[in-house]
């Protein structure tokens, strides 16, 4: 079955949604706003049930269905933007300075809002659909809040499903994968002392700039030499802080980056080898250095069978040569992850067409995928709990 015709209908009024919630862009946990205006709706569907504050700003709607049975399968799209001025001048570009829905939670919120009017509406299905909008995904650990807050126990939750918007995936295709999706995100900070001075007379000094340089350097055959060749790992820095003036040497330096893995071992093995390169090359430049190694969104895993029950959707939805189900692992991170540790689930990709990356200025959701994500969550849910 393609297109659900009645979505295809919602489309303008998803859209519409979907560019107020682009207009007014919120970050993290503060989307008292955009929070405001999904229990609202959820309210004006006729959900039997909504509840605000969970994990500090979440929003839960739970819809009934009229026939008889007890699985409780959850749908969660998120809502928070990202801390990045928009460059793309578009009529209903963000109002707020600063902040932008450069990931497309925007657009996520909307077709999981299109998809609870429809099921509150026909309640075509047995069991209960909990549809979950969560903040704080980009570094906050919204997922995380929301569970530890009681989310799956609370709602009774079996099966836990997410979708993401990908650009460079064509439009109308999705993509997904059993095993590993989505990366663990690790982000590490060095920070380095050694012995200021004047910028001529460096052998009097310990320079920390040269030490921070060969750091970034010799952190590049962690993954090169000490990564199976066949295993996925990233080693990054990203930020270098030292010194204010051209002729002296700083005595301290910041470094600070982010370590990804698809598997328990290789993330052990990177933090151990981030540990060993960082404080022996410091030791050799006679320096000191301190690394902090903090552990951020765990692997994303699909389970093999909704990762088929999402496939199957997706093809009905799509057609089968729209539904690549063996989709390389994404480096990037999800917070999704906390809520797959709870409970089997899987995460799919919804094209997003040729448009700007992810967390790009310029960057946009293509309103066009709307029937598209919007029909997979209806008949997700129709068919999780088909009684």
């Amino acid at each position: 079955m393609p297109i659900v015709n009645r979505v295809a209908d919602l489309q303008a009024e998803i859209t519409t949604w979907r560019r107020d919630l682009h207009t007014h862009p919120e970050l993290l946990y503060d989307v008292q706003r955009t929070a405001a205006a999904v229990a609202d709706k959820l309210k004006s569907f006729g959900c039997d049930d909504v509840v605000s504050g969970i994990g500090r700003t979440g929003v839960v709607g739970v819809i009934r269905g009229r026939k008889a049975g007890a699985k409780v399968v959850g749908l969660r799209a998120d809502m928070d933007a990202l801390p990045i001025e928009e460059e793309t001048g578009l009529a209903y570009k963000s109002t707020v300075p600063g902040k932008m829905h450069a990931c497309g939670h925007d657009g996520h919120t909307a077709m999981l809002l299109g998809a609870a009017k429809y099921l509150a509406e026909t309640r075509n299905f047995a069991g209960t659909a909990v549809v979950i909008f969560q903040p704080a995904e980009e570094g906050g650990a919204g997922a995380r809040a929301m569970v530890r807050d009681g989310l799956i126990d609370r709602f009774g939750i079996e099966e836990v499903f997410g979708m993401h918007n990908y650009p460079g995936l064509p439009l109308g295709q999705f993509a997904v994968r059993p095993g590993a999706m989505m990366a663990a995100a690790d982000y590490i900070t060095i920070d380095l002392e050694g012995m200021g001075g004047h910028a001529a007379r460096p052998h009097l000094t310990v320079d920390t700039v040269l030490v921070g340089a060969q750091i970034v350097t010799q952190l590049q055959s962690v993954v090169a030499r000490n990564v199976d060749p066949l295993q996925a790992a990233v080693v990054s820095i990203c930020l270098f802080q030292a010194g204010n003036a051209n002729n002296v040497i700083p005595q301290h330096a910041r470094l600070c980056g982010t370590a990804r893995s698809l598997t328990p071992e290789i993330r052990d093995l990177l933090q151990r080898r981030v540990r060993e390169v960082v404080e022996g090359t410091a030791r050799l430049y006679g320096a000191k250095a301190q690394l902090t190694y903090a552990t951020g969104y765990p692997v994303v895993v699909n389970e093999e069978r909704q990762t088929a029950l999402a496939a199957a959707v997706a093809r009905e939805i799509a057609g089968d040569d729209k539904v690549d189900t063996d989709c390389p692992p994404v480096m990037g991170a999800e917070d999704f992850a906390f809520m797959l540790q709870e409970r089997p689930g899987a995460f799919i990709f919804v094209g997003n067409g040729d448009s700007a990356g992810l967390h790009h200025p310029a960057y946009d959701f293509n309103d066009e995928a709307i029937p598209f994500g919007t029909s997979y969550w209806v008949r997700l849910a129709e068919t999780a709990l088909a009684g």
